[in-house]
């Protein structure tokens, strides 16, 4: 069966490897997010996007950031240099590298960064919502200088768990074990609880894996929200016309 050719596309891609895992399950979550933008439409492989992913193993040095910048960005530049040779825009699998978003935009690469932060901004003001919780490592918890997310508290109130270690602590065991170890899911049971908000964000792509349901708490996973976004560029022309 002969198929009618679809008008050029984005390209799209994603750095990762702050964990590895991470790349995997945004680049899932994007095919998901193409075929439920296609809907109907959808006819298969040649519906899928073209996707580009560079996995850098240093880039696991974010969860102690103020500490490694020097290296991490070093590796962060040469990463996005590299990829917006090849897409037209990319993402960050992992919430904390997105720190450096504004130093990206800086290097004036030919292809777009997508942030975390600000589809995480979207959805707060589309969904109206007034206050959320933000659940991440300690740099993006902190809503300090390290955190992608330093300026969300102007558009929402901002609860951060009591034990901002804790949760840290979480997250690297998540990445040692998974997130299915039964005390895992029992630590993260109980720091849920301890929140006051009915909203929270999963601003960290190892909280995601691990199997906690809330009746109370409805969980917003970030990375479900960037997917979208980028399986939706990817639905538009390339820049400057047809792919080479």
């Amino acid at each position: 069966m002969s198929l009618a050719p679809r008008p050029a596309r984005s390209r799209i891609g994603i750095i990762t490897g702050s964990g590895p895992e991470a790349g995997v399950d945004l680049w899932n979550k994007i095919l998901r997010a193409n075929r439920q933008l296609l809907g109907e439409a959808y006819r298969g492989d040649l519906d899928a996007p073209e996707v580009v992913i560079f996995s850098v193993p240093s880039l696991g040095l974010s969860m102690e950031l103020a500490t490694h910048d020097a290296e991490v960005w070093a590796a962060m530049r040469r990463t996005a240099t590299a990829l917006a040779a090849h897409v037209d825009h990319y993402g960050i699998a992992c919430n904390t590298l997105n720190h450096y978003a504004e130093a990206l935009a800086g290097l004036n690469l030919p292809a777009q960064l997508v942030s975390m932060a600000d589809v995480a901004r979207d959805y707060l003001v589309e969904q109206r919502l007034s206050r959320v919780a933000l659940l991440g490592a300690r740099p993006v918890m902190d809503l300090g200088p390290w955190s992608a997310y330093r300026h969300l508290p102007r558009t929402a109130q901002i609860e951060v768990p009591a034990d901002l270690d804790a949760l840290h602590r979480i997250i690297y065991d998540v990445k040692h074990r998974g997130g299915d170890a039964p005390d895992i899911v029992e630590r993260f049971g109980r720091l849920l609880d301890g929140l006051a908000a009915d909203t929270a964000l999963l601003a960290c792509t190892e909280l995601p894996l691990i199997p906690f349901h809330s009746e109370r708490l409805r969980t917003i996973d970030v990375t479900d929200l960037l997917a979208l976004a980028l399986a939706r560029r990817s639905l538009t022309p390339p820049p400057g016309g047809m792919q080479p």
